[in-house]
């Protein structure tokens, strides 16, 4: 009886702890909601919950602002950036899972990571101010490549470390060659970790604000530089950065949730097979 009491018991506590993390997660989503669809003139009054709903924060961000053209450039920017950083970090990846001449040679593509971006800034932004790239699509996607390569890179290898050498030895006895092997034989079957770097990265460059409110101007500002825009002189506009940040979120929210079962197996696993 004391057995089954303690297991009651502790379930109990642990359906109420789970019960109000869930509203811990959620309740900052639901008051951005709130702010959203609350009149302008009720904007920045959190003390108000039960108002009639208005729907002129979303037209006047959806219809008559730049916010639009911000998300094609973001999810271009984004889109670009995560095809050359598994064209370029799929190689690596294999290279440092297969190749091991130097122990902690892995570490060394997260040296990207540990530098404050600061650091990189003033260098690429004088790079790209010569060759014409400042407020260009391309100046971004050159910024994001700095950080999300490192990332895809590892990710990548711990999906390769899990495939048996066996299989790319018995095909290049079949005649095939090492790159061949590769590219016909161990991508595919690392199929799943590639999607779920892209959308890793993806989500990382699509979040990215320092590097584009730097380098950006009208026209290639990107979805988090627009939404601090609405931060200005006059105040902050509250219900329609409230509406910029659920646009932002959605395909965040939505992406990070297809590959939560990869990413702990990809970031984890680059690291504990020595």
């Amino acid at each position: 009886m004391i057995i089954l009491f303690e297991n009651r018991t502790s379930r109990f506590f642990g359906i109420v702890a789970i019960f109000i993390a869930i509203i811990l997660v959620l309740f900052p989503f639901f008051w951005i909601f709130l702010e959203s669809i609350k009149p302008p003139s009720l904007g920045g009054r959190p003390d108000i919950w039960f108002f009639e709903p208005s729907w002129e924060n979303w037209s006047e961000v959806v219809l008559y602002s730049s916010v639009p053209l911000n998300i094609l450039n973001s999810f271009f920017i984004a889109l670009i950036t995560v095809v050359i950083s598994l064209i370029c970090g799929a190689p690596a990846a294999y290279a440092f899972s297969r190749f091991r001449g130097f122990k902690g040679a892995r570490y060394s593509i997260l040296a990207a990571e540990m530098m404050p971006p600061a650091i990189l800034i003033l260098p690429l932004f004088l790079l790209l101010y010569k060759l014409e790239l400042i407020d260009s699509r391309v100046g971004v996607i050159t910024a994001h490549l700095t950080f999300v390569i490192p990332v895809v890179t590892w990710f990548l290898i711990g999906f390769f470390d899990e495939v048996p050498k066996d299989l790319e030895d018995q095909a290049m006895i079949d005649g095939y060659t090492r790159f061949q092997a590769f590219y016909k034989v161990i991508l595919p079957v690392v199929r799943p970790g590639l999607g779920a770097a892209g959308v890793f990265g993806f989500v990382l460059s699509w979040n990215d604000l320092f590097y584009s409110l730097l380098l950006t101007g009208a026209e290639s500002r990107t979805l988090p530089v627009a939404i601090a825009g609405f931060w200005t002189f006059r105040g902050i506009e509250l219900g329609k950065m409230a509406v910029a940040i659920l646009i932002a979120v959605i395909p965040v929210l939505i992406l990070s949730y297809s590959i939560q079962k990869h990413l702990i197996r990809g970031i984890g696993g680059s690291g504990v097979k020595y």
